[in-house]
C-alpha cells in the first residue's frame, strides 16, 4: 500500500465494511493480502489502485465465509486472475456449489489450522454464525499481530485467544439491540442476528474488546456496523465507554466507513 517511506511494516485499510459489502488489506513488504472480496470487481480494483497497488499484485484471498456481503467479486476475481484462494472446508464446499467454476481455486484448511502466505503467519480460529464454516484470521509477522474478528453471535475460547494482545484488532459491532427490535426487519431475521450464530451486538463487542484489552490491546477498529441497526457514534460510545471504564486513556478506537475506502493502519 502506498505509505510515504512504507512498506516495510505490516498495514491494514478496509475497503468496505457493512451488512452489504465488506473487503480488507493486510500487507507488508510487498505481501499484500485480500480478506473478503464483498465488492465487485471494478469496486476492488478502484481501492486497492487508490492504495498505490493493483489487484494483480495480491497474495492471495482469504475468505470468512460464503455470504454474499463477504464474496460478492469473488467469481468474477478468480476469472480474471490467478492469486490462491483459501477458505474453510465447509465454506469451500459451500463455495464450489455456488460457483462450480471456483473448482480446483480454492485451498481449503480446517478451522483452527495455521499457514504461511507470503510475509504473513496466518492463524484461523472457528466463529459462531449461520454458515457452513465461518472463520476469522490472526496475521503474524515476527513483530506484530493483527486479528480480524468478524460476522459472530457469540464469542468463544477461540476467538477470545485470537483478540488478546493484538497489536491491531478489527472487531464486529454490528448491531445496537434497540435499534435492531424497534427496526424495520422482520421478526424472523431479527431473531437470527440477536442469535448465537447471528452477529455481535455493540454490548457483545465491547465484552470482547475489553477481553483484548486486558492482554495489551489498545488500537481497535470497529467494523461490519450495519445501516440499519446501528451507526458509528453509538458502537464507539459502548465500546469506548467500556475500555474507558477500565483502562482510563491511552487506546486508540475507530469505526471503520460502511461503503468507503478506511485509514490506512501501520502496526
Amino acid at each position: 500500500m502506498r505509505r510515504k517511506g512504507g512498506g516495510e511494516l505490516p498495514e491494514v485499510c478496509t475497503l468496505a465494511s457493512s451488512s452489504k459489502g465488506n473487503a480488507c488489506v493486510v500487507s507488508c513488504k510487498g505481501s499484500m493480502i485480500l480478506v473478503d472480496a464483498g465488492l465487485s470487481l471494478k469496486q476492488l480494483t478502484q481501492r486497492i489502485s487508490e492504495l498505490g497497488s493493483s489487484v494483480g499484485k495480491l497474495e492471495a484471498v482469504l475468505v470468512t465465509h460464503e455470504h454474499a456481503d463477504h464474496i460478492k467479486g469473488l467469481p468474477m476475481l478468480a476469472s480474471k486472475f490467478s492469486m490462491p484462494i483459501f477458505a474453510s472446508r465447509g465454506t469451500s464446499l459451500a463455495l464450489r456449489r455456488q460457483f462450480p467454476k471456483l473448482e480446483g481455486r480454492i485451498t481449503p484448511f480446517f478451522a483452527g489450522d495455521v499457514f504461511n502466505v507470503g510475509e504473513f503467519r496466518v492463524e484461523s480460529f472457528p466463529t459462531s454464525h449461520d454458515s457452513a464454516e465461518s472463520v476469522g484470521y490472526v496475521f503474524r509477522t515476527a513483530n506484530a499481530k493483527i486479528t480480524i474478528a468478524t460476522d459472530m453471535g457469540c464469542t468463544n475460547e477461540d476467538a477470545e485467544r485470537a483478540v488478546e494482545g493484538a497489536d491491531l484488532l478489527l472487531l464486529e459491532a454490528n448491531h445496537d439491540v434497540e435499534m435492531l427490535w424497534m427496526g424495520p426487519y422482520p421478526l424472523s431475521l431479527k431473531r437470527r442476528i440477536l442469535g448465537k450464530r447471528g452477529h455481535l451486538s455493540n454490548d457483545d463487542s465491547a465484552r470482547l474488546a475489553l477481553h483484548a484489552a486486558k492482554g495489551g490491546t489498545r488500537r481497535i477498529v470497529l467494523i461490519h456496523l450495519s445501516e440499519e441497526n446501528n451507526t458509528p457514534e453509538l458502537a464507539l460510545e459502548t465500546v469506548g465507554t467500556a475500555l474507558r471504564e477500565k483502562l482510563g486513556s491511552g487506546f486508540e478506537l475507530d469505526a471503520a466507513p460502511a461503503r468507503t475506502q478506511g485509514k490506512v493502519y501501520v502496526i
